[in-house]
């Protein structure tokens, strides 16, 4: 249909589109309904969990008394369920096929599963059990070879071949917490250990290339899946760091929403987002780009969140707890499941411009950044900035009062980096 965009012609257009930006910001809170519902079937704690390469429906799960559970999201149900270790299942990855998966746990084995269930009369048996000789607190795959890594004591590089590490690489005296392999250039590692380091290796070089010591200790990290260079550190301060590993004297971004320690963090398969995991009790999805979550996900259930995963095709996020349930919610609170008719999707896609267009009118803004938050969290949240805000008062006083020059000005990038070591 051919139409003049003469605004003489249309002199109410933008007071008709901010009505009606306003009435989708309004409706977006009131269809914003995350929680599809939870696997419940374990006996304690999630601990950690891992997603299938080739099946978007398979999930497996690793608890704190060392049971593994396969399950089917589709149908809400366990699969498979198989007693590993004893003790803590401390970490699962899957084999980059689909065809198998390693657990790590308490008892010093590294062990390696087929993912099918076992035939009729068939005993459920690891194809590889390896006994180290210290705990393993973590393990990941490469994602294009026969090759993996565990984290304790050291980091090993494995081959699933042999029973004895290729290599072994460590920097400092102290039990390394994770360790992940980059989904891009593959043959990086990045690893967290408990001296506030997070350390990066090449398994080429089969040296440490470099560590950014931290104030505080990281727990986890998790890599960009488009940007080669580019993680998110998950930390005990209760703020997440993202770091280019190419300048790692000041991090890209800090994300600051958390009112306790962030326990996990994952990244979406755009990798525009990520979503983390924390002892607050909650949930939040991040921008990359932006300082604060635009979501926060709780219920009145829910405990200290150990370990959280966004599935591979960025529609859902998986987080399982303390009290022994893991939790299926939407990556996009208001999105309608479904098919949609195609007027509905024309509908959605012109709401979506319009709260696009209008997203910084104060109006709009306060309506679409609103949250209920648990009470806990809200009283936490407004303590912090109190102190935040005393710190800064602080600050300015001591510049003021002191020697021009004397009191440097450093930036919330920086206060949190005690050194780069190269």
């Amino acid at each position: 249909v051919p139409r003049n965009y003469d605004p003489v012609l249309h002199p109410f257009e933008v007071p008709r589109e901010y009505t009606r930006a306003l009435n989708a910001t309004k409706l977006e809170r009131v269809f914003a309904k995350p929680f599809l519902g939870s696997l419940d079937g374990h006996r304690d704690g999630v601990n950690c969990m891992a997603k299938h390469p080739k099946s978007l429906s398979t999930v497996l799960s690793g608890a704190c008394d060392g049971e593994v559970k396969i399950w089917n999201l589709t149908k809400r149900q366990c699969i498979r369920t198989i007693q590993a270790h004893e003790g803590f299942v401390r970490g699962m990855c899957t084999r980059f096929c689909g065809t198998s998966f390693f657990t790590v746990g308490d008892d010093k084995t590294v062990k390696q599963w087929k993912m099918q269930s076992p035939e009729y009369g068939e005993e459920e048996e690891p194809i590889h059990t390896i006994l180290g000789k210290t705990v393993y607190t973590g393990i990941d795959h490469h994602w294009k070879e026969a090759i993996f890594a565990t984290c304790g004591h050291q980091v090993d590089i494995w081959d699933e071949q042999r029973t004895s590490p290729m290599c072994s690489l460590t920097w400092g005296f102290d039990s390394i917490s994770c360790v992940k392999f980059n989904p891009i250039e593959t043959y990086l590692l990045g690893s967290c250990a408990s001296d506030r380091n997070i350390v990066l290796y090449d398994i080429r070089k089969s040296t440490p290339l470099k560590k950014v010591i931290l104030n505080m200790r990281t727990n986890t990290l998790c890599w960009n899946p488009m940007e080669a260079f580019v993680f998110t550190a998950a930390n005990e301060d209760y703020n997440l760091y993202t770091f280019d590993m190419r300048f790692l004297e000041s991090p890209m971004m800090v994300h600051m929403d958390h009112v306790s320690a962030v326990l996990d963090v994952d990244y979406s398969p755009t990798g525009k987002e990520f979503v983390s995991a924390s002892f607050d009790k909650s949930v939040r999805i991040f921008p990359v780009d932006k300082g604060h979550s635009r979501e926060v996900y709780h219920t009145k259930r829910m405990q200290h969140v150990i370990t959280v995963k966004w599935t591979s095709d960025s529609k859902y996020i998986l987080c399982g707890s303390d009290e022994m349930n893991i939790r299926l919610w939407k990556a996009n609170a208001s999105e309608k499941l479904g098919v949609l008719a195609p007027r509905e999707k024309a509908a959605m896609n012109y709401n979506q411009k319009l709260k696009e267009k209008f997203q910084y009118h104060p109006k709009i803004r306060r309506i679409a950044q609103h949250r209920h938050l648990p009470k806990s969290i809200f009283c936490q949240i407004r303590e912090q900035r109190i102190m935040r805000e005393a710190r800064r008062r602080k600050e300015l006083n001591r510049r003021k009062h002191s020697k021009p020059g004397s009191v440097p000005l450093v930036s919330e990038r920086k206060k949190h980096i005690v050194a780069v070591v190269k």
